[in-house]
C-alpha cells in the first residue's frame, strides 16, 4: 500500500478583504468542511478587516473581524484540529488604508507603507499585539507581496532613490523584530526577492541563481511561501521550487482555487493547474500547502462553490488521481454529485481554446453581464468565440439545485444569472450590427430582449443579495447594489433610447455611430475587472 504524504500544514486561505466579510457561523461552516476533507489549517487573509484598539479608522465600515470574534473563531477550530493562522499585510496592499487621512503619513504611495517611518512601525506593532491577543497559533503570514512601486512615492521624496531591495530587507528586519518580541515566527510571500532581483518577473522558466549575499541577508527565522496559480505542467513548479531550496530554509507552497473570476468558480482550471503541483509538493518535500482563495474586485463568488476543487486536491496530495474514487469521496462527504457542482463553472467557460488545444480560463459571465450594451467594449470577445448556450446551462443548474441540500441556493442564484446571460451576453453584437445595417425591424425586437434582461436581472439580484447576506457581513454589498442597479438603470436608459430611435424620435446613438476599435484586453474575457468592463470613462 502507497504510504500517504506526510505533512505539517495543508490548509487553506480565505480572502476576507475584498468586500465581503464571511459571518463567523459561514466560517464555522467551511472549518466543518474542510475537517472532513482532511485539511488542518486555515488562514483568514486580512488586510484591514479585524479590530485594532486605538484605531478606529482600521477597517472602518469594511465589516471587519472584532477580537471577541477572532477568539471564537479560533477556539471553533482548535476544537476540529485545525490550525487558525493570521494573515495580513505588512507593507503593501493596504488599499483602503490609505484612504483616511490618519495614515497619511505613513504612506509611501498607491497602498504601500512608508519604511523607515516610525510610525509605520508602530501601527505594524498594534497589528502583532493584536495577533497575539487572539490568535493561538504563533504563526503569521505577513504578506509584503506585490509592493512593486516600494521606494518610489514619498520615500523617494524623502531620502532620495536607494536600492530597492536593501529597502525591502531592512523592513523586513524590522517586521521580524516585531513579531518576535510577540512570539510569532513569519512566512511571507516570496515574489518581492524575485521581482526585485529580476526586473519585475516572478515565475523562472529555469532555476535563477541568488547571490549569496543577497540570501545571507533575509532573516533566518522567515519562512518563504511561493504562490503560483497558473502553472498547468509540472516541471515549472519544480524549477521554482529548485529555486527557493537556495535559501536554505522552511519553504511553504500556496495554490490557487479559482474564486476570484466572477460569480461563477473554475472548479476545472483549479484541478488542471493544481494536480501538478501537488505531484511536485510530494516529489520536493513540501511539508507546509495552503490554497488560497482570493476575491479580487468585489468578491462575488461563494467559496462554498469550490469545494470539489478543495476535495480533488486534497486527494491528490496523497497520491488518488482516479476521478471515479475522487466523485465517491466527494458524494460520501456531501451527499451531493461532484459533477454537479462542477457545474458551477458554466456560465464562465466559453470552450475556446489556445493553439494547443488547451481551454482557455475564462471570465465570460461577469465581462458579458457588464459589458455595455451601446459601448461595444466586449464586442470583439463574443465574436471570437461560439454562443455560450446559456439557456441550457441555467435548466442544468436549476436542476443540480433540487439535488444540492443545504447548497442549493449556490445553483439557484447562478441559474438565475444564466437565464440574465441568455439574453444579455450577445445584447450588445446584436444592437450595433443591426443599428449599423439600419435594420429598424430588429431594432423593434431587440427592444424586447432589453426588457427580458431587466426583469431576469431582478430575479438574479434578489437571489444574490440572498446569497451574500447568508454568507456575508452586511458591509461591502453596497458595491454589488451599485453595479447591479446601474447596470438595471443602464439597460432602461439604453432600452428606451433605442425605443425612440426606432419611432424617429432621435436621428441617431451616438455610441453606436462609433467604430470599435482593435484592443488587446477587450478580445478576451480573462480580466476580472468590473471598472474597466462597463466604460471607458472612469467611474
Amino acid at each position: 500500500m502507497k504510504q500517504r504524504y506526510e505533512y505539517t500544514h495543508f490548509g487553506v486561505m480565505l480572502d476576507m478583504s475584498r468586500n465581503a466579510v464571511m459571518k463567523v457561523s459561514e466560517v464555522k461552516r467551511m472549518i466543518d468542511c474542510l475537517q472532513k476533507m482532511g485539511y488542518n489549517t486555515l488562514e483568514l487573509y486580512t488586510e484591514d478587516t479585524y479590530e485594532i484598539k486605538g484605531e478606529p479608522y482600521f477597517g472602518y465600515m469594511r465589516g471587519r473581524y472584532t477580537g471577541t470574534e477572532l477568539k471564537d473563531i479560533d477556539a471553533y477550530a482548535r476544537a476540529r484540529g485545525i490550525e487558525l493562522i493570521p494573515c495580513v499585510q505588512t507593507l503593501a496592499h493596504f488599499t483602503n488604508l490609505v484612504r483616511h487621512r490618519a495614515y497619511a503619513e505613513i504612506v509611501d504611495c498607491n497602498d504601500i507603507l512608508l519604511i523607515d517611518e516610525p510610525k509605520t512601525y508602530e501601527l505594524i506593532d498594534k497589528i502583532f499585539a493584536t495577533l497575539a491577543e487572539n490568535f493561538t497559533s504563533r504563526l503569521v503570514n505577513i504578506g509584503m507581496d506585490e509592493a512593486h512601486m516600494v521606494g518610489l512615492g514619498k520615500y523617494l521624496d524623502k531620502h532620495g532613490y536607494q536600492d530597492r531591495f536593501q529597502l525591502l530587507l531592512r523592513h523586513l528586519n524590522k517586521v521580524v523584530e516585531i513579531a518576535k518580541k510577540y512570539g510569532f515566527t513569519p512566512h511571507m510571500w516570496s515574489d518581492m526577492f524575485f521581482r526585485l532581483a529580476n526586473k519585475g518577473g516572478y515565475y523562472v522558466q529555469e532555476v535563477q541563481k541568488f547571490p549569496d549575499e543577497v540570501i545571507a541577508t533575509v532573516p533566518e527565522s522567515v519562512e518563504l511561501a511561493y504562490w503560483d496559480y497558473y502553472h498547468t505542467k509540472e516541471k515549472d513548479y519544480d524549477v521554482m521550487f529548485d529555486t527557493h531550496a537556495q535559501f536554505n530554509r522552511k519553504v511553504w507552497f500556496a495554490g490557487g482555487v479559482w474564486s476570484w473570476n466572477g460569480f461563477a468558480p473554475l472548479n476545472w482550471y483549479s484541478v488542471k493547474s493544481m494536480k501538478p503541483a501537488m505531484q511536485s509538493v510530494v516529489k520536493h518535500g513540501i511539508k507546509d500547502v495552503l490554497l488560497t482563495l482570493w476575491g479580487d474586485d468585489g468578491k462575488e463568488c461563494s467559496y462554498f462553490s469550490l469545494l470539489p476543487s478543495l476535495y480533488a486536491i486534497r486527494q491528490y496530495v496523497d497520491g488518488n488521481f482516479d476521478e471515479d474514487k475522487i466523485k465517491k469521496g466527494f458524494y460520501s462527504l456531501f451527499k451531493i454529485k461532484y459533477d454537479d457542482f462542477m457545474a458551477l463553472d458554466l456560465p464562465s467557460r466559453t470552450g475556446a481554446c489556445n493553439p494547443d488545444g488547451e481551454e482557455i480560463r475564462q471570465n465570460a459571465c461577469k465581462c458579458l453581464l457588464y459589458a455595455d450594451p451601446f459601448m461595444g467594449i466586449k464586442d470583439k470577445a463574443i465574436v471570437n468565440v461560439r454562443p455560450i448556450p446559456y439557456t441550457q446551462h441555467a435548466a442544468t443548474l436549476k436542476a443540480a439545485a433540487k439535488r444540492a441540500g443545504d447548497f442549493a441556493y449556490l445553483f439557484d442564484t447562478l441559474s438565475k444569472l444564466c437565464s440574465v446571460m441568455a439574453t444579455k451576453a450577445e445584447l450588445s453584437v446584436k444592437t450595433r450590427r443591426a443599428y449599423e445595417a439600419r435594420d429598424n425591424k430588429t431594432l423593434a425586437g431587440l427592444i424586447k430582449d432589453y426588457a427580458a434582461t431587466e426583469k431576469a436581472l431582478s430575479v438574479f439580484y434578489a437571489a444574490y443579495r440572498a446569497l451574500w447576506y447568508k454568507e456575508n457581513k452586511a458591509f461591502g454589498f453596497e458595491v454589488q447594489d451599485i453595479r447591479l442597479g446601474g447596470l438595471m438603470q443602464r439597460l432602461k436608459n439604453c432600452r428606451e433610447r433605442l425605443t425612440a430611435y426606432v419611432k424617429g424620435k432621435i436621428s441617431a446613438i451616438d455610441e453606436l455611430e462609433q467604430e470599435i476599435l482593435p484592443h488587446e484586453a477587450l478580445n478576451y474575457f480573462q480580466y476580472n475587472n468590473y471598472a474597466q468592463t462597463v466604460s471607458f470613462n472612469k467611474l
